[in-house]
């Protein structure tokens, strides 16, 4: 890469307008998930690592919910409207007055190929050809589109294989769809596509073509064929999840994360795992998830939205929902969920308890089967937990309320008010026990159940 390429301003372009019939979904094509995330979100995280000035997702088919993820996934994207699906040089027009002003080099990305990696889009970017079109060697070229070059690798023409002769069909050179060029040339060739073609649409392929017989050059960069996968189909879509679950299991095991089952741990895109680390057998990750060093994740739990410090340890069997903190040395044990809490250092909740909304101090205790009582039916509400209480097992904490640091609360209470530090908290009726009455009651029923059954 030159010193002028380096600094070379790159806009993207993603276009996620189509339909994706061959889904047979309701849901746009781009917003089916691979690794927990909308394939678009993919997308938009290979854009990102090219640091560029703009992003503009081309939406059209469900417009309204894939403007709705992207703006989730990435705030800073715009959105243009392609209303009429006409081919992906239409697509790309509508996104042309989003890049006004806009004078350096334009990359061109697909919402459903979720596996272009960073490296290849920098290729695409440093070189020096005004037109750059991604390639690959397909084991079976089938329907793809054909790259013509020169004998010098120059490329010459992309030419779809609908409106391919036998000898231009016999090339395995195939056509990514994924194409970097100069914004001044892609706003010409742009305007002066037409759509005298098999398919009567107007084709992105076709600028190649037009800027080689203008005189400006036009080259490829190729790519494993991996990367270029796109997703059409229900069967499509299960391939690459597990093409995407068994790189990330690889790339974890490499980064000296312990899997102790790799093959049933499932990953999001954007879960980051420490060194050391260690995952036991069928774990899930969501979207939102950083694991630190030193960190445990037992077996058969679900994890999303979270973050866990070193030395702590969660599971088995236990939930964290989006908004769970746990601090260095925590535990969380087994049928515990936690959401929308903090749990400082040195926290224990053993099991069978629910925190929502809570904030817990260092060292506390947190007895089995606890609930913080957050919802009332209309809104959530805090429940604050000071260092080193002890929480009774079954207590139930009814939000808002505060138990103070060394405080204690007796097993099988309700907490509906605060508990001073160093105080202990009673919520519950005092036994009272009748001699006998158990017996009698037992006779009464089994005499009723005879009399129904001789009746």
């Amino acid at each position: 890469m030159t010193a002028g390429q380096q600094d070379q301003d790159i806009a993207v372009v993603i276009l996620a307008a189509g339909q994706g019939s061959r889904m047979k979904s309701d849901l746009p094509k781009v917003l089916h998930k691979v690794g927990a995330v909308p394939m678009v979100g993919h997308a938009l995280a290979a854009a990102r690592s090219l640091n560029p000035s703009r992003i503009i997702v081309v939406a059209g088919h469900g417009a309204e919910h894939v403007t709705k993820a992207v703006a989730k996934l990435d705030g800073s994207a715009q959105i243009a409207l392609q209303t009429e699906q006409l081919g992906t040089g239409h697509a790309v027009a509508q996104a042309l007055p989003a890049l006004e002003g806009f004078a350096g080099r334009v990359i061109v990305l697909y919402g459903d190929t979720p596996f272009i990696g960073a490296a290849t889009l920098a290729d695409l970017a440093a070189h020096d050809a005004d037109v750059v079109v991604l390639g690959f060697e397909a084991a079976d070229p089938g329907r793809y589109g054909r790259l013509v070059t020169d004998a010098d690798g120059t490329l010459e023409r992309i030419v779809e294989f609908k409106d391919a002769d036998e000898a231009t069909r016999a090339i395995r050179l195939c056509n990514s769809g994924v194409m970097a060029a100069d914004a001044a040339l892609l706003r010409e060739f742009t305007a002066r596509l037409g759509n005298d073609n098999a398919s009567g649409e107007y084709y992105l392929t076709d600028i190649p073509g037009l800027a080689r017989a203008a005189g400006h050059r036009a080259a490829v960069v190729t790519c494993d064929e991996a990367e270029t996968l796109g997703v059409n189909s229900r069967a499509e879509l299960a391939r690459a999840e597990a093409i995407f679950q068994t790189r990330r299991r690889a790339e974890a095991l490499a980064e000296g994360i312990t899997l102790t089952a790799p093959e049933t741990v499932w990953f999001a895109l954007d879960t980051h795992i420490g060194r050391d680390a260690i995952i036991g057998p069928n774990v899930i990750f969501g979207p939102g998830v950083t694991v630190e060093s030193g960190a445990e994740v037992l077996g058969f739990c679900h994890l999303e939205g979270c973050h866990l410090s070193t030395g702590a340890t969660v599971g088995p069997f236990a939930r964290l929902r989006p908004g769970a903190e746990l601090g260095g040395d925590a535990h969380v044990g087994n049928f515990v969920e936690i959401k929308n809490s903090v749990l400082e250092e040195g926290v224990k909740v053993g099991h069978l308890t629910y925190l929502g909304d809570a904030h817990i101090g260092e060292r506390t205790n947190i007895g089995a089967g606890t609930i913080t009582c957050n919802y009332d039916g209309v809104m959530k509400h805090r429940t604050e937990i000071g260092a080193e209480a002890f929480i009774g097992s079954d207590t139930m904490l009814v939000a808002p309320v505060r138990v103070g640091a060394r405080a204690m609360t007796g097993s099988g209470s309700v907490i509906t008010q605060d508990v001073p530090e160093d105080a202990l908290g009673l919520g519950r009726a005092r036994q009272t026990n009748k001699p006998g009455l158990a017996g009698r009651i037992m006779q009464a029923l089994r005499d009723q159940k005879s009399k129904k059954d001789t009746a």
